[in-house]
């Protein structure tokens, strides 16, 4: 049995400038034990559809305006407020994107990290404050009683996320939510924060679901990715099946736009008569749609160099995708040209660009 099945969840902003499709149709499930990494532009519906599962959009102006989240086999998006709140943070944990937001600065260390067991009552304050001390040693934190009196104002960057990581992880969860807990951070302390996440993940046993911009991370991290634009799921499978056997147009166009060192093209420097050698950076065409009129097929129809005319007018399901690992689905009325399948990173087919 999944520990979370959510289907065909649909979320909605009404607004002053119209109704917002922040999510729609969001199908997908999570086993116990997995690492699913989703991906995608700022906009696509990342970030929104995991804090809808836990009541955690404003209300008004958001609203679920459809689905079912089925956690441990009860529906989330129908369970009364007081249930779903002894769920955040005991069974279900959070680390979100900037802990200097997030992290009371008035309170200590200690009092925010033993306030997240407390609540649940899971032990007694003395306990729970000595808690505190062992997991900020958990996340790596140096001299922890020390450190566990202090404010978060006196922690550098690595460390306030750390300590976010120590609350999320308090009542070692079944399921830890990690919404861009490493976007802020430089590449070394990324590195260690997502070595941490490894090994919290190994000592603990939990679930992960890790929303983030960079393919990277997912690569790294991450046993199945999900790729969503536009409110939807465009592509969805093993880490491995989906870098390396992309179906989704919207998917190459992301691994294309990553730095490629392996070749270069000759750039004018400030020095007259030098140059210097720099990778060569791709880019998606266009912009992310309008949410408050999106397109009626396909989201990435008008970005996508390989939209058939149906793509532009009907919506795609999500569906296994034909000669692929199984569980590798995609939303998508064409095929990538075969050479893309084996070139995920390589230029746009002058047809094909013609074409669009």
């Amino acid at each position: 049995m999944p520990l979370l099945e959510v289907k065909d969840l649909t979320v909605r902003f009404d607004t002053g400038g119209g109704t917002v499709h922040a999510v729609s149709g969001v199908t997908y499930a999570l086993e116990p034990g997995e690492t699913l990494g989703v991906v995608g532009e700022s906009g696509s519906g990342k970030s929104v559809h995991v804090l809808s599962m836990l009541g955690l959009i404003p209300k008004p102006p958001g609203r679920i305006a459809g689905g079912q989240v089925i956690f441990e086999g009860r529906d989330l998006l129908t369970m009364p407020e007081g249930e779903l709140r002894d769920i955040r943070g005991k069974k279900i944990g959070v680390i979100f994107q900037d802990p200097m937001t997030s992290l009371n600065p008035v309170l200590t260390v200690e009092t925010q990290i033993a306030e997240a067991i407390t609540s649940h009552g899971l032990m007694s304050r003395k306990a729970a404050k000595a808690r505190a001390v062992e997991l900020l040693d958990l996340v790596g934190i140096p001299e922890p009683q020390k450190r566990v009196t202090q404010y978060p104002h006196q922690f550098s960057g690595g460390m306030r996320q750390r300590a976010m990581i120590a609350i999320g992880v308090a009542c070692e969860p079944k399921l830890l939510i990690a919404d861009e807990a490493t976007t802020a951070l430089d590449v070394t302390v990324q590195a260690q924060i997502l070595d941490l996440m490894k090994d919290l993940k190994k000592k603990l046993g939990m679930a992960m679901i890790w929303i983030t911009h960079d393919m990277g991370v997912v690569a790294g991290l991450a046993d199945n990715v999900q790729v969503m634009y536009g409110g939807r799921i465009m592509e969805r499978g093993p880490s491995r099946a989906v870098f390396n056997d992309t179906r989704s147009a919207y998917t190459w166009g992301l691994l294309r736009s990553l730095p490629d060192h392996s070749e270069g093209r000759v750039y004018e420097t400030h020095t007259p008569g030098q140059a210097k050698k720099r990778p060569r950076l791709q880019q998606i065409a266009g912009a992310p749609p309008d949410m408050t009129n999106p397109p009626p097929g396909d989201p990435f129809a008008p970005r996508n160099p390989f939209a058939t005319e149906r793509c532009h007018r009907e919506v795609p399901p999500l569906v296994q995708a034909r000669d692929a690992a199984p569980g590798h689905l995609v939303a998508a009325w064409y095929d990538l040209p075969q050479a893309l399948l084996t070139n995920p990173t390589g230029a746009v087919p002058a047809a094909a660009g013609e074409a669009a």
